[in-house]
């Protein structure tokens, strides 16, 4: 039977980040991925660019049971520290708004950067390779064969994007030695809307607009972008991780007012202008054309009564829709839920009462916001199971 003293379920960018730390601690290490190309939840991820850090992440910018969960492993291995080891391979990046770091060329240079690292540890990848089953005493049963470790680290990854492979495997890992699996479903993914809205919508399919959106605890400032399905966009997708069914998603069109000033330049005009026109100062045409309609006000802007007026702005900046779902897994950009972190020591990644069996990365009940987070917790939760591993 093969030996390896460390087998990590998963070559993703939390896997890939543990077997470099815990190969370069001269700790044999064995990679295993059902996937014949691995990394490619990186090579997708921003628009193919690779938003694979940001410099202000913080534990406020996560979703879990345990809101204090991740600081250890974040505050051990920081955004700078990848940046250093994307620096030393010559990749070039750039900084976009809010401290997202993206590559100027391809995401693949990414994937590229961590296989060369992990050649040069010493560790080895088994990619295209299908698991079976972890057993007790960590014999993991492969499509090669058995291999036994002294640890195991699941970095499955979640359920999200199953076209590249996703799969619940990590969660039936977690089942099989008892530890808790809180409730996934889809992250950071569209939602979609009943047939009465859709007629609406899909007429704006592709309009794009800044918005300040708030569901449950969760408020954001960002495009709203219309589909013929319902509501994308950066606001649409942070907000999506709050969102659970019935409730509804509040809409702040005017984030940055500008009512009145459209008002007094319409009115400065012509008076006599239909409401929908003077939305168009503000809005899209097919946009100004749907609030108008929806405010439906008969008359034209000089008719506005101060009462009418406070009605419209309360309509732009409070309008409320209630989603009947989300696109789901197969767009979905994250997982929520996961391993419960009260069943792993937030220093090593380790579960509390199965020593050897680590858990790291999206498998865990950890969900960061859009733009970076979630791979600067698949680095730092990967590297901080490979010190110990």
């Amino acid at each position: 039977m093969d030996k390896r003293d460390v087998v990590i379920i998963g070559a993703g960018a939390a896997g890939m980040m543990c077997g470099i730390a815990a190969a370069r601690r001269g700790r044999s290490v064995l990679l295993l991925d059902h996937a014949r190309k691995i990394g490619e939840k990186i090579r997708i991820s921003g628009g193919g660019r690779c938003n694979f850090t940001n410099l202000g992440t913080r534990a406020e910018h996560f979703l879990c049971a345990n809101p204090h969960f991740v600081k250890s492993a974040l505050g051990r291995y920081r955004p700078q520290d990848f940046v250093d080891m994307v620096e030393r391979h010559g990749i070039a990046w750039h900084e976009k708004a809010r401290g997202q770091l993206f590559c100027d060329g391809k995401a693949t240079q990414i994937v590229e950067m961590l296989v060369r690292e992990l050649a040069d540890a010493g560790a080895e990848i088994w990619s295209g390779t299908t698991i079976s089953a972890v057993e007790a005493g960590f014999v993991v049963q492969t499509a090669r064969g058995a291999v036994q470790a002294e640890s195991v680290v699941v970095a499955s990854g979640g359920k999200s994007i199953p076209k590249i492979g996703a799969s619940g495997l990590g969660y039936e890992i977690a089942r099989r030695f008892g530890l808790p699996v809180v409730d996934t479903r889809p992250g950071l993914v569209p939602l979609t809307f009943g047939a009465q809205d859709l007629a609406d919508f899909r007429n704006m399919a592709g309009v794009a607009v800044p918005v300040s959106v708030r569901c449950g605890a969760g408020r954001f400032a960002d495009d709203l972008l219309f589909t013929h399905r319902g509501f994308s966009g950066p606001a649409i997708l942070q907000i999506s991780s709050f969102w659970r069914e019935g409730m509804a998603v509040e809409i702040d069109l005017l984030p940055e007012g500008g009512l009145a000033t459209a008002l007094q330049a319409a009115r400065a005009e012509a008076g006599g202008q239909a409401v929908q026109t003077m939305l168009a100062r503000l809005f899209p045409r097919k946009l100004a054309r749907y609030l108008a309609a929806d405010f439906g006000f008969k008359g034209t802007i000089s008719d506005l009564s101060r009462a009418d007026i406070r009605a419209l702005e309360a309509r732009l900046r409070t309008w409320r829709v209630t989603p009947t779902g989300t696109e789901g897994y197969r767009t979905a950009e994250v997982t929520l839920g996961g391993v419960g972190t009260d069943a792993l020591d937030a220093k090593t990644m380790q579960a509390r009462h199965v020593p050897g069996l680590y858990f790291i990365g999206e498998v865990v009940d950890v969900t960061g916001w859009l733009g970076g987070y979630n791979f600067q917790w698949a680095w730092a939760s990967g590297h901080a199971a490979g010190q110990v591993a």
